[in-house]
């Protein structure tokens, strides 16, 4: 029988993550990731059968900083990851770290019930699920 102690992504996630709607421009979605010293936000469903999106600081450097588009004339639904690759809180961070490297993420949104809970990174994987318990 495998000994080996199972971590929860519910155990390792970050509960302090902001949102935003899509319809918000992205010079909002600037201030706010300023504000709350992110560089990643969960983008709202729109209706109960759409899913939830991210933007990052990379998408805003990809498809406006670099296009020399203005933040106050781009809409975040215009550059959003969506829908993005999402766990459950239940998950092992063994799975979820090979779900990362499989699919070259940066963040992952925690689900359960429908809504986000949290958000999960490699940096959390590794510092505060693999790390601390050494």
């Amino acid at each position: 029988m495998d000994s080996t102690k199972i971590i929860k992504v519910r155990n390792i996630m970050r509960t302090d993550f902001a949102n935003i709607d899509g319809s918000a421009t992205v010079k909002e979605a600037l201030l706010l990731m300023k504000s709350k010293k992110t560089s990643v936000l969960v983008v709202n469903k729109r209706h109960e059968y759409d899913e939830y999106g991210l933007v990052t600081s990379g998408d805003i450097a990809r498809h406006v900083l670099a296009k020399d588009k203005a933040p106050d004339r781009v809409n975040v639904y215009e550059i959003m990851a969506c829908p993005v690759i999402q766990v459950s809180p239940e998950m092992d961070i063994r799975l979820c770290s090979k779900l990362f490297a499989n699919y070259g993420l940066v963040r992952a949104p925690v689900i359960e019930n429908g809504l986000v809970i949290g958000m999960v990174s490699p940096n959390a994987l590794v510092l505060d699920g693999l790390y601390k318990n050494l």
